[in-house]
């Protein structure tokens, strides 16, 4: 560890990177979606051009992404809760984050198919 500096490069340090990355992710999702949601008023010709250019495999595959940031940043924010709140949350942030880590792998993988079924059935057929 550089001597003089916070970073420690432990797990809390990467919940904490990983946090503010999806945090951000989610954050311009949100901004694309309003942009894109307002071209109805504008013109709905535009707007279903635009939605009928978000059907193909690359932005399905940027959908998981998104339910993978935003599944992951909602249950690292209750652990964030339960750390500042719980008197013993600081004791036990690291099985806490596991916990979050795995849950996510399960929801994950439980969002695969359903998530990505045009994708994969469009690669491989039915």
């Amino acid at each position: 560890m550089p001597a003089g500096t916070l970073y420690r490069g432990r797990e809390g340090m990467w919940s904490w990177v990983a946090h503010r990355v999806t945090g951000v992710l989610i954050f311009f999702f949100l901004f694309a979606h309003v942009l894109d949601t307002a071209l109805v008023r504008v013109s709905p010709e535009a707007y279903d051009s635009v939605i009928a250019t978000y059907k193909v495999w690359f932005v399905n595959l940027m959908e998981y992404g998104l339910v993978a940031a935003i599944l992951f940043h909602a249950l690292n924010g209750l652990r964030v809760i339960a750390v500042d709140f719980w008197s013993k949350g600081t004791r036990y942030q690291r099985p806490m984050l596991w916990t979050v880590v795995g849950i996510w792998v399960v929801l994950m993988a439980g969002a695969f198919y359903p998530v990505l079924q045009h994708t994969l059935t469009t690669w491989f057929g039915k």
